[in-house]
């Protein structure tokens, strides 16, 4: 049985499985509820019709034991874990809260198969968000600098989005793209590019070498770098305080705050819906930051139709030796048994 929870975010829209691919799993054999929610995208009488068992929200708690939960964002802070979770849990890079979560899974004998390490032979993820992020994330910075950038925030359509991406002036800035030849860094790219930005494109070559005077000399950077280790800072304080400093713009689409992984340690908490940038320096030049951690939420169809398109296929395999599910088991089980984050 699979059974789709509410999100409790109230900002998060988007859903891991969406209508018309639940239909083609039910068609498959596949047992499917879905929970009522009043600001998921797509509406629960679309799951009734595409042959889904609808119940009311966090009824979760009571599936049966052999139910996998399957959600995107976080779950309420308390109680024991005793069903086989799969979402994006956030807690194998020493995050706040991460040895918590893994105690309650531990107690309640649950598992956790968490998204982000759902991943091919290569270690590349199978089923993520990272494109609409890296979209949303440049868009919005480019908004933001042309005095464009509503708050709060509200969801929208890449079409409505694209349209105020075309009336953003300041053409001649420049902006810059850190992790630019993966799937964040090419959303980041491609909204720039609509935006008509002038934009340099930095991977793996250029951050092993990293030219901090290059980099701040733009306007505008987009962090959509996924890092599994410590690595050398890309802004640092001395940084902000560079008289030359040009860079007045970061929209940090990883949000690592609070993990050793934290390559923007000039901020420690992330921004949000009701406020989505914040100043960080004043001198010599402002330099704000957006650091929103559910960036796609803001396209939750197109963002929910790309996830889903790729993660149905495999919620088919889910208890299949040998699926790549079992390296998000191996990965949990180490942790659990390490008693935390690693």
């Amino acid at each position: 049985m699979l059974w789709i929870r509410a999100e409790q975010r109230l900002t998060e829209q988007r859903t891991p499985l969406v209508p018309a691919d639940a239909a083609w799993l039910v068609a498959q054999g596949m047992d499917i509820v879905v929970e009522e929610s009043p600001h998921r995208v797509h509406p629960v009488a679309a799951y009734q019709a595409a042959g889904c068992t609808i119940v009311p929200s966090g009824r979760w708690r009571y599936a049966p034991d052999d139910a996998y939960v399957l959600g995107l964002k976080e779950l309420p802070t308390t109680g024991a874990l005793r069903h086989r979770h799969v979402y994006f849990g956030h807690c194998y890079k020493k995050q706040p809260g991460a040895k918590e979560l893994l105690r309650r899974f531990v107690e309640g004998g649950g598992e956790l198969l968490d998204l982000e390490y759902l991943t091919d032979g290569q270690g590349r993820r199978l089923a993520a968000f990272g494109y609409w992020a890296g979209y949303v994330g440049a868009a919005l910075a480019v908004l933001h600098e042309s005095d464009l950038l509503p708050a709060p925030l509200e969801p929208t359509s890449k079409e409505e989005l694209d349209d105020r991406l075309a009336r953003a002036g300041t053409r001649e800035k420049k902006a810059l793209v850190i992790g630019a030849l993966g799937r964040c860094g090419s959303g980041a790219r491609h909204a720039l590019a609509r935006a008509g930005r002038e934009v340099s494109s930095w991977d793996l070559d250029e951050t092993r070498n990293l030219d901090r005077s290059a980099l701040l000399d733009h306007d505008l950077l987009v962090n959509a770098v996924l890092t599994n280790g410590p690595v050398e800072p890309f802004v640092t304080a001395d940084c902000v305080a560079d008289p030359l400093r040009r860079l007045t713009t970061i929209a940090d689409v990883t949000c690592d705050v609070g993990s050793p992984n934290h390559t923007l340690p000039i901020y420690d908490a992330t921004t949000t819906w009701a406020e989505p940038v914040r100043r960080i320096a004043h001198e010599p030049v402002p330099l704000d930051v957006i650091a929103i951690d559910n960036l796609p939420s803001l396209l939750p169809c197109e963002a929910s139709d790309a996830f889903s398109a790729d993660l149905a296929p495999l919620l088919l395999a889910l208890d299949e030796p040998g699926s790549p599910w079992t390296a998000c088991r191996r990965r949990y089980r180490q942790a659990a048994t390490f008693g935390g984050a690693s």
